[in-house]
């Protein structure tokens, strides 16, 4: 909860994640809150990493893509419902080919009974929208479903990447409908009168009709979240940010108040999309990722579990099966097979499983077992790649030791049960050859030197990680110096601050809070839009020279063409400056606190000559309230 009249965070909460009911952690959240304080709140902000997921889970809704198109694309063989069709405009948005509606009727006729959506990419949509528009027409007019258009998403150049983007928008327009129809519901349960906004990728806040248009526009919105968070924390508009989250670390940069963008797009589970997204350094190493031993060498990653220390607050029976310290052969012993891990059933059904997933799964309870208890009464011990499998497809849940348990036997960081942590660390120090604590110092360092490398990975584009590895690993007169300060967000990560500051020179900043930044840039992200008007020459060709023959003013949804040059660049300056406005009132944003940037860039022949192209950009920035007051996360 944020006092808009001073900015000062009045009241937090923090709540698990409950899986797969997204909601009850949401409940747990505003439970813990000040329910007087709640009362008053008119402004409600939500990061989600629920789109994300959607895409790398594989889990949207099934979705036809048409593109107007000369060129194939390459992942078409993991769309299911596909057609390409002749269609078209070259970069003047003059139609290079008719557009062949026939075939666009007979495929929408056979698949629309198949798909919850359609996406459509034209070639040069950017340029002239005409072909997407009729194709989007005929769709509304054939089926009622819901129609994306690339022009809609992205103004940059890529049939291909804006028709992956309309298509992962469309998959994942239900799914946000769904889970943001449930969180405005628990606002109105709770007599909240408030404006309901969602965070973009680009840092930016968005009003939620306009946010369940372009759910895409969401993923990666909690490393946003983090980043905006971490600069109202430590009061700088320049930082660099490590945010230690429970599957990840991921680093990201803000500068002059400003997120650092992605020049290509985000990727997004291997799709590349035309998405402006923060630019982000992340790997597979948190709080919560599994610490295992094999060959007395310690592992840690990638996979993530439920810690020890938090599953034995839920589960104490844990305790005593620790004492028990199951027997695993050494041969036997890998990322599943560890004697410090145990399984249970998530509670979430799925049909699609082989055989041998339903029988290991029946084995399976509601309480922890270890991988001996499952198969008690068998001379073996259940397929690892079996239980992956069921871990996958989330049927199981996972429970393990830590970087958090390790905290927790340091005295660093004791929220929950240390004695499970104490028992699981002493059977793996046992493993790799050392004592509890050596093996707890040891993943401490580790982890603050997984940090460090995702730092200076981000910071040094060109330069390789095996080789900032080897410098952090060694022992030089040299190091790393940092610039920018760094700040660090995440439940404990003021307990890796004296490590970190082993591996690099900087000043690192923890703020207060820290554990909830994200959720506090939630609420302090402010509207934002960057759009470009672009103005090119057409020419005719006459006798002995070409000849200007008028101008093309080219804007997000159309184009004008005018026979004076000044006449275009004065239409171009209206319209850049009108689409910010009408973005921001669509998003639900005060309109009256907008202020609008726009650089000019001339391309001009000859001196003394008009331009044969003019780039406008227009950037945008608007308060999403003078009564903001609280946020959920």
């Amino acid at each position: 909860m944020i006092r808009d009249s001073d900015g000062s965070i009045i009241d937090s909460n923090k709540s698990l994640t409950t899986y797969p009911d997204l909601m009850k952690g949401i409940r747990n959240t505003l439970d813990g809150l000040d329910q007087h304080l709640l009362e008053k709140v008119c402004y409600v902000s939500v990061s989600t990493t629920l789109a994300t997921n959607s895409v790398l889970e594989k889990t949207g809704y099934p979705v036809a893509l048409i593109l107007a198109n000369n060129t194939d694309i390459p992942n078409r063989s993991k769309i299911e419902h596909f057609i390409l069709v002749k269609g078209g405009h070259n970069s003047a948005g003059n139609e290079v080919c008719p557009l062949d509606l026939d075939s666009v009727r007979d495929f929408v006729l056979r698949v629309k009974e198949k798909v919850s959506a359609f996406a459509i990419s034209s070639y040069f949509s950017v340029r002239n929208p005409e072909h997407e528009l009729r194709i989007k027409e005929l769709i509304a007019e054939l089926s009622g479903l819901p129609v994306v258009c690339s022009h809609e998403l992205s103004q940059d150049l890529g049939a291909y990447e804006r028709g992956v983007t309309a298509y992962l928008n469309a998959r994942l327009i239900p799914i946000s409908s769904h889970f943001m129809e449930a969180v405005s519901s628990e606002i109105k349960r709770r007599n909240i009168d408030a404006k309901l906004m969602m965070l973009k990728c680009d840092g930016s806040v968005v009003g939620i009709s306009e946010a369940l248009k372009k759910p895409i526009e969401s993923v990666f919105s909690g490393p946003a979240a983090s980043l905006v968070g971490a600069a109202y924390l430590s009061g700088t508009e320049n930082c660099v940010v490590i945010d230690v989250g429970g599957t990840s670390t991921d680093v990201s940069l803000i500068h002059r108040g400003v997120p650092e963008l992605t020049e290509t797009g985000a990727v997004v589970g291997g799709w590349q999309t035309k998405v402006k997204a923060i630019r982000m350094e992340t790997s597979a190493m948190g709080g919560d990722s599994h610490v295992w031993v094999r060959n007395h060498v310690v592992h840690i990653g990638p996979r993530r579990v439920i810690p020890l220390c938090l599953a034995a607050v839920e589960h104490p029976e844990i305790i005593e099966k620790l004492q028990q310290n199951q027997v695993i052969l050494r041969n036997q012993i890998g990322e599943n097979l560890q004697p410090t891990k145990f399984f249970v059933r998530s509670g979430l059904e799925l049909s699609d499983i082989s055989a041998a997933e339903e029988e290991l799964l029946l084995r399976i309870g509601d309480r922890p077992l270890t991988v001996s208890e499952i198969y008690w009464n068998e001379n073996r011990l259940p397929s690892p790649g079996t239980l992956d499998l069921l871990i996958q497809k989330r049927l199981i849940k996972a429970i393990g030791f830590t970087p958090t348990d390790a905290l927790h036997v340091l005295g660093e960081y004791t929220q929950w049960n240390r004695k499970a942590s104490v028992l699981g660390a002493g059977i793996l120090a046992a493993l790799s050859g050392t004592d509890e604590d050596e093996f707890c110092l040891q993943i401490k360092k580790d982890v603050a030197r997984n940090m460090a490398l995702n730092l200076v990975s981000f910071l040094l584009e060109d330069v390789s990680t095996e080789e900032i590895e080897k410098i952090l690993r060694g022992k030089f007169f040299a190091g790393f110096k940092i610039e920018l300060p760094v700040v660090l967000l995440g439940g404990p990560v003021k307990a890796y601050e004296k490590e970190l500051a082993e591996f690099i020179d900087a000043e690192i900043i923890v703020p207060d809070y820290c554990s909830v930044g994200n959720a506090v840039g939630a609420v302090a992200g402010k509207g934002a839009k960057k759009l470009e008007v672009l103005i090119k020459a057409n020419y005719t060709e006459s006798k002995y020279n070409l000849k200007t023959s008028s101008f093309v003013t080219f804007f997000p949804g159309g184009r004008e063409e005018f026979t004076s040059y000044n006449e275009a660049l004065e239409f171009g300056e209206e319209i850049g400056s009108k689409l910010i406005m009408n973005y921001m009132s669509d998003a639900g944003l005060d309109t009256t606190e907008v202020s609008i940037d726009m650089h000019r860039n001339d391309i001009i022949t000859h001196e003394g000559g008009l331009p044969v192209e003019t780039r406008l950009t227009f950037s945008g920035i608007g308060e999403a309230g003078k009564n903001r007051k609280m946020e959920v996360e």
